[in-house]
């Protein structure tokens, strides 16, 4: 059985719940203020760690009280904290998010995610079997630089490019999986999408972004589920209708799940419909990290079907 590796940013979700969003230039009267750990490289590994996934964080924190709260919060979870740096030098990554309506805005600041660098990931000892996840709330040098490790020793790349932001066709090259939603697969592939295009518009725009003919690029659709290219292959799973309370983290605990299922060998098309059944659980929680389900929560709602 292989491992997951996630290289990623760590992060204290300080969340303010209100009926709605307030407009630009408008003040709203908030619920409450709640804080949860958060941070999508620590979801992803909190996710994969409670499926069952032997899990390793690579990341740092700052020597705040966050950053004391987060690593104890991330060692409960049973996940390996031998790669998180504590340092002096800048302070723990923070989200502000504003939740309403189900929908949520978030502003982060990255602080120590921002120096997470090459020498972090310089000593993992990845092998053959195991999958590698990052995705874009660290430097874009050091994904390239855990990934060129990673398919040096045989190992599954899974990317999350979120935040989108524009990367090098050599680091696109190192992914073997993509995973993403329709905006940012838009934003990537320098295409207009919407909620409302046609699965084949989907599939040909990601057919377009593939850097390499194995490369697999699996795109989520909230309740509409998830269509993936794998290869040449197409796949799509069908949506889950549930009651959502908080989206937040929703796309990392599909990650996270995914990486974890890979890792126990598991097909591609099973996986997907196991990271899709993960993410509608958490949908339905408060919270990134806390909202992460187990894998007997997840093996219920595939078995209720």
């Amino acid at each position: 059985m292989g491992r997951v590796f996630v290289a990623g940013s760590i992060n204290m979700d300080v969340v303010a719940t209100a009926d709605r969003h307030p407009k630009v230039g408008e003040t709203v009267a908030g619920r409450q203020v709640l804080y949860f750990p958060g941070g999508k490289g620590a979801n992803q590994a909190v996710a994969a760690s409670r499926l069952g996934a032997s899990t390793t964080l690579i990341g740092r924190l700052g020597t705040d009280s966050f950053g004391a709260e987060l690593k104890a919060f991330l060692g409960a979870q049973g996940i390996d904290l031998g790669h998180v740096v504590q340092m002096t030098e800048a302070h723990t990554g923070t989200a502000i998010i504003t939740v309403a309506e189900a929908d949520n805005t978030i502003v982060v600041i990255p602080g120590s995610n921002a120096l997470v660098s090459a020498d972090d990931v310089a000593e993992i000892a990845l092998a053959k079997g195991d999958v590698a996840v990052s995705q874009f709330e660290i430097p874009l040098p050091t994904i390239a630089a855990f990934f060129a490790r990673a398919r040096e020793a045989g190992a599954t790349t899974l990317l999350n490019p979120a935040p989108a932001q524009n990367m090098s066709g050599e680091l696109l090259a190192f992914v073997d999986i993509l995973v993403l939603n329709e905006t940012e697969l838009g934003f990537l592939a320098g295409a207009e999408l919407s909620e409302s295009d046609e699965a084949a518009r989907i599939i040909d725009v990601a057919r377009k972004l593939q850097a390499r003919e194995d490369q697999t690029i699996c795109v989520t659709l909230g309740k509409r589920g998830v269509l993936a290219l794998a290869g040449r292959e197409e796949i799509s799973v069908p949506g889950r209708a549930v009651q959502a309370v908080d989206t937040t983290g929703a796309g990392d605990c599909f990650v996270g799940a995914l990486a974890a299922q890979l890792a126990e060998g598991g097909a591609l098309r099973a996986a997907l419909a196991f990271a899709n059944a993960a993410a509608s659980i958490s949908v339905q929680r408060m919270g990134a990290g806390p909202s992460m389900p187990t894998a007997a929560e997840v093996a219920a709602v595939l078995n209720a079907n």
